[in-house]
């Protein structure tokens, strides 16, 4: 059995919402600009820049744990794989 990449596990619109959801708890900016990098990755990094109007490279780039994307990046990249980013109350 060959080793599953987090791609694999991320083919349903609920297993991307879970991921970042979970990535967006931590507050990491590493870890998010991570989690939306693998989710790119998994619906295609080609297809996530043609429809975001930015570069595979910018985004490879943005998008890697020591990457910075700015948040016009987060928020293309976000709507290319069809998810919205929603403000949350903190519950403390």
């Amino acid at each position: 059995m060959g080793a599953e990449t987090t791609a694999d596990n991320l083919e349903s619109l609920e297993a991307v919402q879970a991921y970042l959801e979970a990535a967006f708890e931590t507050s990491d900016k590493a870890l998010i600009a991570a989690a939306l990098g693998d989710v790119a990755r998994a619906k295609g990094m080609s297809s996530v820049a043609r429809t975001s109007g930015l570069s595979r490279e910018s985004l490879y780039r943005a998008l890697s744990e020591n990457g910075n994307p700015e948040l016009r990046t987060v928020l293309k990249v976000l709507d290319a794989v069809g998810v919205t980013l929603v403000p949350k109350m903190h519950l403390s």
